[in-house]
């Protein structure tokens, strides 16, 4: 029996990811100081990068698309915690040690292909902005005057639109691959599959979860930055019941954590 047979895709309603945003604040109570660490690390983390790379635009850019690619590997500790909880298991900073010390190849392997993807959009970009803007760009007020507020020409519209064609592959691939990947001894291959199969499934409320994701996100990267520490165990805990409501895996053997 393929892998791919053993796992259930479970039809959502429209407006389903709304419940898992709720249940991720039950999540949070649960466990404030370990969940609340999580987004602050990163905050923190996006901090350093303006720091030392905000007067070289790209290497921000670079910078922040693998950074919010990869931010959903390193939101494996909040997976963990909320299947931990989810068990009547205890939950806390030991919790996320051991599924980050378990030092997984394949969520490693899974991280690495997220950063390549990042660095691919990242080089594309540049290559566009480079090419067919007005004006060099060499710093985010840059991009704003010369590419944003640019009422005449049509390169923020295009830049727009290639974003959006590269994202939707990746978002396809990873919606609910890394949760599958902590809760179960799967393949990348598989887990990846499996998350496509979501996406074709349930074309809708995919679309309302991300758009849910990327508002949230963008509203955290907008306040300075603080708000990450309020999103990112949000969006961490709410990936984790996206999961667990649309795939049922319980055929496949448990990961040992």
């Amino acid at each position: 029996m393929s892998v791919q047979s053993q796992i259930l895709v479970r039809p959502l309603g429209t407006l389903q990811p709304l419940g898992w945003l709720e249940r991720a604040w039950h999540d949070i109570r649960s466990s404030p100081g370990t969940s609340f660490a999580h987004g602050a690390a990163l905050a923190l983390f996006g901090g350093l990068m303006v720091l030392v790379a905000y007067g070289r635009f790209w290497v921000l850019a670079g910078a922040f698309s693998g950074f919010l690619l990869v931010a959903p590997v390193l939101a494996t500790g909040l997976y963990a915690m909320s299947r931990a909880l989810e068990r009547g298991e205890p939950v806390g900073p030991a919790t996320v040690w051991r599924v980050w010390m378990s030092f997984d190849r394949r969520l490693v392997s899974f991280g690495l292909l997220l950063a390549l993807a990042g660095t691919g959009w990242v080089m594309t970009s540049a290559a566009l902005i480079t090419l067919f803007a007005p004006a060099p760009v060499t710093s985010p007020i840059d991009f704003l005057r010369v590419v944003v507020a640019d009422t005449n020409g049509w390169l923020f519209e295009a830049w727009l639109a290639l974003g959006g064609l590269l994202a939707a592959p990746v978002f396809a691939s990873s919606v609910v691959a890394l949760p599958l990947l902590v809760d179960r001894d799967v393949r990348v291959l598989d887990a990846v599959l499996a998350s496509w199969r979501v996406v074709i499934d349930n074309p809708v409320p995919m679309a309302v979860w991300a758009a849910l994701v990327l508002g949230f996100t963008l509203l955290g990267l907008c306040s300075l930055l603080l708000g990450l520490v309020f999103v990112i165990p949000m969006l961490g805990h709410a990936s984790w019941y996206a999961y667990r409501d649309v795939l049922d895996a319980s055929a496949l053997p448990e990961a040992q954590r």
